[in-house]
Order: structure tokens, then sequence, then C-alpha cells
């Protein structure tokens, strides 16, 4: 059995280590909230955008025609693994690292080449664990949490013009969608080429009502989609930033939990050894006497 002065030392550590785990998850709380309104605010904005899109495009001959909705054969594949730039997060970067793997196995092995698929890298743990594996990364980008629109801007418009460009014939994010505080789901979205939604019975209908658009449709429609794909960037990376607090903040939680556990154990030790060694201080006194 260990000593007394062994226990209390682990006795102390555990109750600074608690008090860093509680304050780590305060932390987290108060950013969540932000994080959160943040998310449903630009949801209603994002969806009302993909709606018009929608409905002017059912209005075009052939929608394929534009550069962000022509699918090419995949020979060119970039994924963007969405982490966080810190641990302490649970299975948080974990998920997402283990999905881009599966991923680019999976590709491979349906005759992908590896030096084909690229990725480009959103948080430190995604950056660490690639660049320590030899994989083709091309850019990497940090500390996004809580970046304005103009940061995360200017990296969709880079993957933009490299699609446009042919440089990539498919780009996908692997992200973490948040649902609520305690629970996120690991996602897989084609980002480019967009996917065309399937005609319902309703375009009939809508193509029916006959507006008339100044400019054109299609030039309108090739100002919105830009558009409404860097909102898409910018909303995963939102989404990503409360998943990740989310995260923390309940495995913080946990970690203090478990530290009031260890706590009481510890506890419970320590009174045993102390009744133990007051025992045996009893006993040397009494052999002691009998011995004078």
């Amino acid at each position: 059995m260990s000593n007394l002065k062994e226990i209390r030392t682990r006795i102390g550590s555990v109750k600074s280590t608690q008090q860093i785990t509680r304050a780590m998850k305060m932390v987290a709380a108060s950013k969540l909230k932000k994080a959160q309104n943040a998310i449903l605010k630009i949801r209603p904005y994002a969806n009302k955008l993909n709606e018009i899109i929608v409905q002017l495009s059912e209005g075009i001959d052939d929608i394929s025609l534009n550069p962000f909705y022509k699918k090419r054969t995949p020979q060119k594949i970039l994924l963007i693994p969405v982490t966080a730039d810190k641990g302490l997060c649970g299975s948080y970067n974990s998920s997402i690292i283990k999905t881009t793997v599966h991923i680019i196995e999976e590709l491979k092995s349906n005759g992908s080449a590896h030096q084909n698929i690229d990725l480009l890298c959103i948080g430190k743990k995604a950056e660490e664990y690639f660049k320590k594996n030899d994989y083709n990364i091309i850019d990497s980008y940090t500390e996004l949490q809580g970046s304005t629109y103009v940061k995360v801007e200017s990296i969709a418009t880079k993957v933009l013009r490299q699609f446009k460009n042919e440089e990539y014939d498919l780009v996908k994010f692997i992200f973490n969608g948040f649902k609520n505080a305690a629970v996120y789901n690991t996602t897989i979205q084609q980002y480019l080429p967009i996917e065309q939604k399937e005609e319902t019975e309703n375009k009939e209908k809508s193509v029916a009502l006959n507006y008339i658009f100044e400019p054109t449709e299609e030039e309108i429609i090739d100002e919105l989609i830009p558009t409404s794909l860097k909102i898409s960037f910018y909303r995963i990376i939102l989404e990503s930033n409360a998943s990740e607090l989310g995260a923390r903040m309940t495995a913080m939680d946990k970690a203090t939990e478990n530290a009031q556990d260890i706590l009481k154990d510890l506890k419970l030790t320590y009174n045993k050894a102390r009744q133990t060694a007051i025992t045996n201080e009893i006993l040397e006194i009494v052999s002691g006497s009998d011995a004078i």
C-alpha cells in the first residue's frame, strides 16, 4: 500500500487536473453559445439561396453547361478534412481522420492512383497526421475557429478556381456536422461538382409562373452559384467549430466526473492507510510497554 505522502500528492494532482477540466468545460460552453447562434443565423440564408438557385435552374435548358455543375471522370480528386487545432475533444479529430483515410483507401482500391488524390487540410490535427504519414497535402489552414467570412471566402475562391480550371474533377468535404451540444455527425459532402436534384412534379408549375428576369436566368445563376458555394464553405467551417466546442465541453465534463470518482477512491485509500498507520503505532506502543 502506498504511503500517506504519495497518496496526498496524488490527491492534490487530481484536484488540480479537475480544476483545469472544469475551467475548460466552462470556456467551451461559453464559446459554444456564440458558435451555435452563428449557425442558426446562416442556415436560413444558405437554404433560401439554394432554393432560389434550384428554381432558376429549372428554367434553364441545360444547367450542366455551368462549370460548377459539369461532371467529369474523377481522375484528380481533392479531399478537404476539417479537424480542430487542439485536442481534448474526445473522438472529434480521430473520426475525421479515420473517415478520410477510409475514403482514400476506397478510391485507391477502385483504381484511382495515389498521386491523383490531394488533401487540403483545415485544422492542425489533420495537417499533423497526414503530413506525418506522407499524404499529398497541397495546402493547410489553421486557426479558422471564429474566423470571419472574408477569411474563409478567400480559401473557397481558390478551390472554386481550381475546379473551374479542371485542376480537380471532384471535391469532397469530410467534417463533423453540428446537431446539438452533445451530438455531432461525421459527414461526407460532395462540394464540387454540384449534384443536380431529381426533377419533381412541381417543375412544370414553377416554370409556368413565367417570370420575366432581368438580367437573364443564366446570368443570375452564374452570379449566385459561386456565392452559394462560398456560403456553403463558410457554413461547414461554422458547423465544425460548433461541433468541436460541443465535443470538448462533453469530454471535459466527463473528465471532471472521472476526476471526482478518482478522488473518492483516493480518499478512501488514504483513510485506510492512515487507519493502518495509527493501528501500527498503537501496537508498537503496547508492545514496547509490555517489553518494559
